[in-house]
């Protein structure tokens, strides 16, 4: 059985000679939230459109729950998903537009409705129409109808998308609701890494249609935060005078630069340290990399497709 709820095998979505999803093996365990990040026109859409069974793949393989090929036809009820801009009835009530869907689930339990409305922060809109309400609010009932049903995996694309900061806010509260009560992997789309950092306990970053990173929250924390950046010819030599010394934590990230997490106000000690081996230091200095720059660094610099 695999260890995951989900995982791509070389999934792609090609429209003429175009490639919109280039041979992504994406992977997705139980009860995490998934940060999906890309730049508008990266593929994120058309991929989550064919995991959710709304397109289909040009060739390659979905594996969901343990199921592939015909066989994940049974089990689409498991997945929920909310691409693009929910479908909401202006004139009726957030509840009113929940009983309709529950209705289509043969749900007529008013408790259910009710705790849905609270989960997404709606339980206080009383008779209000939703074609008053804010894109916040509006975002916040689609979501709740896509939990109609009681899905195991949530598909989200963007969002957050146009929210202003306390729609976003609220919408990341929501999200961590849905992680430790219902206990639901979700899966989120977004360009804005800043906000899916906050959240998001794994991420995949796709670029031009293909997959280029997969890491946990804490390998991205670590690849941005501070640290002490030596760069040198050969950056083996030095690792055993940082072992004497007593370092633990650090990295040789390149063939010419070593990167230490740890007791960054120690850098002339060992700038001297390594001198005293014989080993010249190129130049030795305390550098972090912001969430958005490394994005941008990935995925080709800051112009925006």
């Amino acid at each position: 059985m695999s260890e995951y709820l989900l995982c791509t095998n070389g999934l792609t979505k090609q429209f003429g000679h175009h490639k919109a999803v280039n041979h992504v093996n994406l992977h997705v365990k139980k009860g995490v939230i998934y940060g999906f990040i890309g730049r508008n026109g990266a593929g994120k859409t058309t991929f989550l459109k064919m995991i959710s069974g709304l397109s289909k793949p040009s060739y390659g393989d979905i594996e969901l729950f343990g199921c592939r090929g015909a066989e994940l036809n049974a089990i689409r009820s498991r997945i929920s998903c909310l691409i693009e801009t929910p479908g909401l009835y202006g004139n009726m009530t957030a509840y009113d537009n929940l009983a309709i869907k529950c209705k289509l689930f043969g749900i007529n339990d008013p408790n259910y409705m009710k705790h849905i409305l609270r989960i997404v922060g709606l339980s206080n809109v009383g008779k209000k129409k939703t074609k008053h309400f804010s894109l916040g609010m509006k975002q916040r009932l689609g979501i709740g109808l896509a939990l109609v049903g009681d899905p195991d995996l949530l598909v989200l694309d963007e969002p957050i998308n146009g929210l202003d900061p306390q729609g976003i806010a609220e919408i990341r509260d929501m999200f961590l609701t849905l992680q430790e009560e219902e206990n639901m992997t979700i899966i989120i789309s977004s360009h804005i890494l800043e906000e899916l950092s906050k959240i998001a306990t794994h991420y995949g970053i796709i670029h031009n249609g293909s997959l280029i990173q997969e890491l946990t929250r804490e390998e991205l924390m670590q690849r941005c935060s501070e640290r002490m950046e030596i760069v040198l010819d050969h950056p083996k030599q030095a690792v055993p005078v940082l072992d004497t010394m007593g370092f633990t934590d650090y990295q040789v990230t390149d063939k010419n630069t070593i990167q230490i997490y740890e007791r960054l106000n120690e850098s002339a000690d060992v700038n001297m340290e390594l001198s005293k081996a014989g080993i010249l230091v190129k130049s030795i200095s305390i550098t972090s990399e912001e969430l958005e720059n490394y994005f941008l660094n990935l995925t080709g610099g800051a112009h925006h497709a």
